[in-house]
C-alpha cells in the first residue's frame, strides 16, 4: 500500500508540467508574421515605414496608414506574450531537469526582457498611430527611433542571452539537438555583434539574421527539450 502511495505522489512530477514552449514559440511566430501582413495589407503593399528613411516619406506613411500602423502594433504587441511565456516555460524545465547553472538564469533575464521590449516597440507603434502624433517630425521620429531602439538593437540582444543561456546547458547536457545548440550559440554571437549597429548603423543587416532563424531555434528547442528527468545511472 504505501509503496503504491509512493509511487502514485512521485509519477506525476517525474515529467515537466506546464505551457509548452513549443507551442508558445509557434504563437510568437503566427502573430509575429500577423503584424508584418496585417500592415501590408491595410497599406496596401505600402513599405513598413523605418526610421533611417527619409522623414517626410515616414510622415506620409504614418498620416495616410494610421489604422494599418495601429493594427501592425497591436500584432507586435501581442506577440511578445508568447516570448515571456516560453521563457518561463523552458528555464522551469531546465530547473526541473537539474541543471543548476547561471544560464539557465541568463537565459530568463534575456527572454523576460526581450518580451518587455518587444512590448515597448509595440506600444510605440501604437502611439505613432494616434492623431495628431505624425504632424510633429521631431515627436514623430523621436518615438519612431525609441521603438526601433526597442523592437530592434536591445530586443535582438536580450534574445541572444535567451538562447545562449539555453543552448550551452543543451549542448553540453544532451537536453535537446546538439545542432540546435550550436544554432543558438552561433545566432547569440552575431546578437552580440549587432549591438554595435548603435555606432554603426549599416550593421543593422545583422538583426534580421538573427531575428528569422531565432524562430527555428525557438520552435525546435520548444518540441524536442526533454521533458522526463533522466533515469538515474546504477553502478
Amino acid at each position: 500500500m504505501a509503496s503504491a502511495l509512493g509511487d502514485t505522489l512521485y509519477l506525476p512530477y517525474n515529467r515537466h508540467h506546464g505551457p509548452h514552449p513549443g507551442i508558445a514559440a509557434v504563437i510568437y511566430f503566427l502573430l509575429f508574421i500577423a503584424s508584418i501582413f496585417s500592415f501590408s495589407i491595410l497599406s496596401h503593399g505600402s513599405e513598413f515605414p523605418r526610421p533611417l528613411e527619409a522623414l517626410v516619406k515616414v510622415q506620409q506613411t504614418l498620416l495616410q496608414f494610421p489604422d494599418a500602423v495601429r493594427i501592425s502594433a497591436l500584432f507586435q504587441f501581442a506577440s511578445a506574450i508568447p516570448i515571456g511565456i516560453f521563457t518561463a516555460a523552458i528555464t522551469s524545465r531546465l530547473s526541473f531537469l537539474g541543471v543548476n547553472v547561471t544560464g539557465v538564469s541568463i537565459a530568463l533575464f534575456g527572454g523576460m526582457a526581450a518580451s518587455l521590449l518587444f512590448m515597448l516597440s509595440g506600444l510605440c507603434g501604437w502611439v505613432l498611430s494616434e492623431p495628431g502624433i505624425a504632424n510633429d517630425l521631431n515627436v514623430m521620429h523621436a518615438i519612431q527611433l525609441f521603438g526601433f531602439a526597442c523592437g530592434g538593437v536591445a530586443f535582438t540582444v536580450a534574445l541572444g542571452l535567451l538562447m545562449a543561456g539555453i543552448s550551452v546547458p543543451c549542448l553540453f547536457g544532451s537536453y535537446a539537438p546538439r545542432w540546435l545548440a550550436w544554432v543558438g550559440l552561433i545566432l547569440a554571437m552575431i546578437a552580440l555583434i549587432a549591438t554595435f549597429s548603435l555606432i554603426f548603423p549599416e550593421l543593422v543587416w545583422l538583426l534580421p539574421i538573427v531575428r528569422f532563424p531565432s524562430f527555428i531555434w525557438m520552435i525546435g528547442i520548444g518540441f524536442t527539450l526533454i521533458k522526463k528527468r533522466p533515469e538515474p545511472k546504477t553502478v
